[in-house]
């Protein structure tokens, strides 16, 4: 049975307590805020400032450093929780065998938070360097799909829109009318549009508040052939993480 370590509360605690008073502090002032002996809130302060979560000022008085908010904003990923994220992409690359993507759009470009590999020696290889157009992109589109026609076009208007493949659409009308058809529909497929024999279904909501897409890549006769259990897979995964359930047509059957 997993038992409480004190001196970890002590160090919780300790950043706790610089958010409240918002200054420096003594010794004495952070023993007697945790109520321990004075040698011990010592003790502490010495092993942080070591680690460099804590600096000495030029009074002696004792201050938190920015490393402790550098590594939460790093586990944090921009304000999303990425580990959850991770999981929701690894169970959907294990559903599909497809690699698998998450990302969000900052700054009128795709940004992928999270890039899974599919278990295919022929798979897509992409990793969350990764930035991604628009125009071609099945992440970008269904994030695009949260938003009305005018959003969606004042989005696409404002950054170049280049031939990639020969199914890129570079129009702003037939882009922000695909993209309408993707909000009827609440899911997005591309097709040769950012590179040739690439395809990727995506579907978008809201995660802790957030805007965010989950999509499925891989070549596209593969995709073809498994888009029925693929979108399925999208929608269950989908539903375990965003806020609210997904409202999905079903593909029509020509």
């Amino acid at each position: 049975m997993p038992s409480t370590v004190p001196a970890a509360l002590r160090t919780i605690r300790v950043f706790e307590i610089f958010a409240r008073e918002k200054r420096p502090l003594t010794n004495v002032e952070i023993a007697t805020y945790l109520d321990v002996a004075v040698s011990s809130a010592s003790d502490l302060v010495h092993t942080l400032v070591e680690a460099g979560y804590l600096m000495r000022t030029a009074r002696r008085q004792i201050a938190p450093t920015n490393r402790l908010s550098e590594i939460m904003r790093a586990v944090d990923g921009a304000g999303l929780p990425i580990v959850q994220i991770q999981e929701s992409c690894e169970r959907l690359r294990d559903l599909t065998g497809e690699s698998t993507l998450a990302g969000r759009i900052v700054d009128d470009v795709v940004h992928v938070l999270v890039a899974v590999h599919g278990h295919h020696p022929l798979r897509y290889a992409g990793d969350t360097r990764l930035r991604l157009a628009l125009h071609v992109s099945a992440l970008g589109k269904a994030l695009l799909s949260l938003s009305d026609d005018d959003s969606a076009r004042t989005a696409l208007s404002r950054r170049p829109l280049a031939q990639l493949a020969s199914g890129t659409l570079t129009d702003i009308e037939a882009l922000v009318a695909q993209v309408a058809t993707f909000r009827k529909q609440g899911w997005a497929l591309v097709e040769n549009e950012g590179e040739e024999d690439l395809a990727a279904i995506a579907v978008a909501g809201q995660h802790h508040g957030e805007p965010l897409a989950l999509s499925v890549v891989g070549p596209v006769g593969r995709l073809r052939r498994h888009f029925e259990d693929h979108l399925g897979a999208l929608v269950r995964v989908a539903d375990e993480i965003f806020d609210m359930p997904l409202a999905i047509d079903s593909p029509s059957k020509d």
